[in-house]
């Protein structure tokens, strides 16, 4: 079978015009047939391109802030309950030029991890501003670093505020609360104290909060049992002694947004009931006002912050250690570090010797304590130095035989000035037999006495009294009764009749009177019997001040500082016994 192939007829052609005029801009240019829609490419050159970079332009910027005139500010609305504007008596925190010129700012504390909540605090105005916002009104201006203490309490969960006495811890902590309460940060909160501060904080909150409820926890139990469960009330007072009462029975205790603890040193000793009570408290802030956080050892910080942070310091930190790990929990100010416009306090040692009839008892009473303790041998315990101790410091005073006193005369002599000229002084001893004597004797300089036998209900009578009345020269007060809590601003000298067993008391003694509002320079004159005694005492009382500077300023110490049981019988240059002794002061 034979196959022929024969090929196809040759396809029909046409002819069409594709000429259409092209802007040649470079690069591919597509063209499209007008009928049939078949793209066309054409290549041409590439032009030539050169990249300059233009860097991006530094641009100076200055903002200004402008105060608003007084014609256009209208008066504040006062209205009533805890939101309201100013107060009658106050000043309102927005002068021009005055506290606004401030740019105190809250910083995040460190334990802050979420970047939102560091960024709240970042991107949040001043804290003039905030307090500008809430129609905050004061007496008057407080000191920038008191702007700055508040700033500091004022974000922390956990935090000492350990300023030098005299410094307004107290109206710190009041702000700072204020703040919380009328930015909705804190509902309730729980102020404890000593009990003869409770009036105090009633009457500073009085002054610094007036718009904010306050309650102080008092009565019987049925009346105290009411007054921990009334709901909407902001900010409850209530003593240590009173907490141990209520709430170490069967009371279930509310909870709280946050508890201040005042003059915190009180829980130092973390295995006392007070601490533990305290420590149970169900709580999101906790905060501690202390003028001493280190009284002794370092062991009481560590008590102090088992409160704040359990578990935060061990005992085996080193002092250096631990004053890194607590700075961003601790804000400690001194008045010469911050108010250099403040006056001076004039701080001297007055070595006196003993009379002959003082130096005679006081031998035979060193003798005779001194061979009492070499019988007992082994045997001696702590109070037993003690009697001995503080027979010896009360025949420093006064020889109990013939009254006979070398401090009497000199403080006599000074007395005789300071009426002359018109002024005021404070006289301090433990005993309140020794103010009773000077009372006796300074009949003439008019003496106010205030001790523990002096009723609280007339208190601040005498107070009153001796401020105003021309004719009270001195007031005599007892380290127990009036080392905390007393403003005495108008008194410019201050006498340590007889000495305390560690600084911090002293300096809670003499900052009565040097504090915020004082006039003129403070003299402190502090009364050492030469070769007794007071002189032993006072080189333990400069090593505790050593102790505290060391943890305070991170200088490492590496002795053990504070009145220790070889320190305590070796006052008499006894050999200790072996058998472990609490510290004694």
């Amino acid at each position: 079978m034979t196959f022929h192939w024969q090929a196809p007829p040759p396809p029909e052609t046409q002819s069409i015009d594709l000429t259409f005029s092209v802007r040649r801009y470079g690069g591919p240019v597509i063209g499209v047939a007008p009928q049939r829609g078949q793209p066309l490419d054409f290549e041409f050159a590439r032009p030539r391109v050169v990249s300059i970079p233009i860097a991006r332009p530094s641009v100076r910027t200055r903002s200004f802030r402008f105060a608003e005139s007084d014609v256009a500010q209208p008066p504040p609305a006062v209205s009533d309950g805890l939101h309201s504007g100013a107060i009658s008596g106050h000043t309102q925190i927005k002068p021009p030029n005055d506290i606004l010129s401030g740019r105190t700012r809250i910083k995040p504390p460190n334990d802050i991890i979420k970047l939102s909540d560091r960024l709240e605090y970042l991107l949040q105005p001043s804290l003039e501003s905030l307090l500008d916002e809430s129609l905050l009104a004061f007496p008057h201006r407080p000191f920038p670093f008191q702007f700055e203490g508040i700033a500091f309490l004022y974000p922390r969960q956990a935090a000492i505020l350990a300023d030098e006495m005299g410094l307004g811890k107290t109206m710190q902590a009041i702000t700072a609360i204020r703040l919380l309460l009328r930015r909705g940060e804190v509902k309730t909160v729980l102020l404890i104290c000593p009990k003869p501060l409770v009036t105090n904080w009633r009457r500073e909150f009085e002054q610094w909060a007036p718009e904010v409820p306050v309650i102080a926890i008092e009565g019987d139990q049925t009346k105290r049992t009411w007054q921990w469960q009334l709901p909407d009330v902001p900010v409850r007072i209530a003593n240590y002694e009173l907490l141990l009462r209520d709430l170490g029975g069967s009371m279930d205790c509310p909870y709280f947004d946050l508890v201040v603890l005042d003059e915190s040193q009180r829980i130092k000793n973390r295995a006392s009931s007070t601490s533990r009570i305290v420590r149970s408290i169900s709580r999101r802030r906790s905060w501690a006002l202390t003028g001493t956080p280190v009284e002794n050892s370092v062991e009481d910080l560590l008590g102090i912050f088992e409160f704040l942070a359990p578990g935060f310091l061990s005992p085996e930190m080193k002092p250096r250690s631990i004053g890194r790990s607590i700075g961003d929990h601790v804000l400690r100010r001194t008045k010469d570090q911050v108010l250099a416009d403040l006056p001076a306090k004039l701080v001297r040692d007055a070595p006196l010797d003993l009379t002959p009839q003082q130096r005679e008892s006081y031998r035979l009473a060193e003798e005779k304590g001194v061979v009492r303790l070499t019988e007992l041998g082994k045997s001696a315990a702590i109070q037993h130095v003690f009697e001995l101790v503080l027979r010896l410091k009360q025949i420093c005073n006064f020889d109990s035989a013939t009254g006979a006193s070398a401090k009497l005369e000199r403080l006599e002599a000074d007395m005789e000035e300071i009426a002359e000229s018109g002024r005021k002084a404070i006289v301090f001893s433990q005993w309140v037999s020794t103010l009773r004597i000077l009372s006796r004797r300074f009949e003439r300089f008019g003496p106010m006495e205030y001790h523990g036998q002096v009723p609280s209900s007339r208190r601040d009578s005498v107070i009153d009294r001796f401020r105003e009345d021309p004719s009270r020269h001195v007031m005599l007060i007892s380290y127990g009764a009036g080392g905390v809590g007393l403003n005495l601003q108008f008194v410019n000298y201050v006498f340590l009749f007889d000495r305390w067993w560690n600084p911090a008391v002293e300096d809670q003694a003499i900052n009565r009177a040097h504090r915020i509002g004082v006039h003129g320079p403070v003299n402190v004159t502090r009364f050492l019997m030469v070769d007794t005694i007071e002189e032993r005492i006072d080189s333990i009382l400069r090593e505790k001040r050593e102790l505290f500077d060391t943890i305070f300023s991170g200088v490492e110490d590496r002795r053990k500082l504070g009145l220790t049981q070889e320190e305590l019988f070796g006052l008499f240059q006894l050999k200790c016994p072996s058998v472990p002794i609490d510290l004694a002061a």
